[in-house]
């Protein structure tokens, strides 16, 4: 059992979502910002790193929405649906954005395609999470 599944599962409060759902998106958001701050870091270590720079940079953003949204969707009390609705369709187009851009670089670059398949991942959990709010 991880830290999500156990303090979503702990909550007094009523959640109002799948909790399965809740947690996948959690995980994930964590997941992607750890795999973006890397992948940040691998480009700059690269000879190309002039022509990485649109990667890194979205690398560094996504990083910091998937960090807010985990941190969103793990409050529940006074939860806000529309707040929670902005984060989480903010996280997705981070995910898509950052994700798209390491594509492009995913055949000269393992840490790129890491990147991106963390930013999918997390992009299919903020969809779902989205999906289940309404």
């Amino acid at each position: 059992m991880t830290h999500a599944t156990a303090m979503i599962g702990s909550a007094p409060q009523q959640i109002g979502l799948d909790r399965s759902l809740l947690v996948e998106c959690i995980q994930a958001c964590v997941d992607c910002a750890q795999a973006c701050t890397a992948c940040a870091d691998a480009c700059l270590g690269e000879d190309t790193v002039a022509e990485l720079t649109t990667c890194i940079r979205g690398d560094l953003d996504c990083a910091d929405v998937c960090e807010a949204t985990g941190r969103v969707l793990s409050r529940h009390t006074g939860y806000d649906p529309e707040l929670t609705r902005a984060v989480v369709a903010a996280c997705a187009q981070a995910c898509r954005t950052c994700g798209d851009e390491c594509e492009r670089h995913a055949s000269m670059h393992e840490h790129c395609k890491v990147c991106m398949e963390a930013c999918r991942r997390c992009e299919r959990a903020c969809r779902a999470i989205l999906q289940a709010i309404g």
